[in-house]
């Protein structure tokens, strides 16, 4: 009983807490700093005033037109020098089951598969540059069912042209899935492998072999 009065004694012991004000301790200053929305909301509409918003959307515009129309060369690409040839074999090991519509199981994971078993290669690809005349030449004369995929110039140009349909290799997949290191190139179906060629044209006027 008399340990249970000690807490209660204890607490009695301790003088009352006193809440005191301190005054002013140093300079106060209103907050001046506008809201950071505000202030991109004034920004815009000075820039929609000035006809700013209207000329950066105008060359937005213009850019993105550029960029289609010529897009990104692909890299390290040169004008074949030397022919070459060689077999691709497009078989890939399948990382997953590949299953019907209804569930079925069409390809166990780790099967090989060959995509020309099922989607043959109908027409020829043709990678060139068509900023080189001889190279836009030589693809012009192949067979009209190839398909013509520029690796540097203006396809929409070509198309008005010439009045064929162009193709653009954007970002080098193609050429580096392939292997190519050189222009013009042809790949074509041979049986159950693609045959990638790397052609040699004859050399430009007035340039030595």
């Amino acid at each position: 009983m008399r340990r249970a009065l000690i807490l209660p004694l204890c607490l009695a012991c301790v003088p009352a807490a006193e809440a005191r004000d301190y005054g002013q301790q140093g300079a106060v200053f209103p907050v001046i700093e506008r809201d950071l929305l505000e202030q991109i909301h004034t920004r815009l509409a000075a820039m929609e005033k000035s006809g700013e918003t209207a000329r950066l959307n105008q060359e937005l515009q213009r850019r993105t037109a550029a960029r289609v129309n010529r897009p990104e060369p692909v890299d390290g690409l040169v004008r074949a020098s030397a022919a070459r040839r060689w077999s691709f074999d497009p078989t890939i090991t399948l990382e997953t089951d590949i299953r019907g519509p209804k569930g079925e199981l069409i390809h166990a994971r780790g099967t090989r598969v060959n995509p020309l078993d099922s989607v043959p290669l109908r027409a020829e690809l043709l990678f060139f540059d068509g900023d080189d005349p001889e190279q836009l030449a030589w693809a012009l004369s192949q067979s009209r069912a190839a398909k013509l995929i520029l690796t540097k110039g203006a396809p929409l140009e070509l198309m008005k042209a010439r009045q064929r349909r162009f193709y653009f290799d954007q970002g080098g997949k193609l050429i580096r899935h392939f292997g190519i290191g050189a222009v013009p190139a042809r790949v074509r179906q041979q049986g159950r492998a693609l045959e990638v060629s790397e052609i040699v044209l004859p050399p430009r006027q007035g340039v030595r072999p």
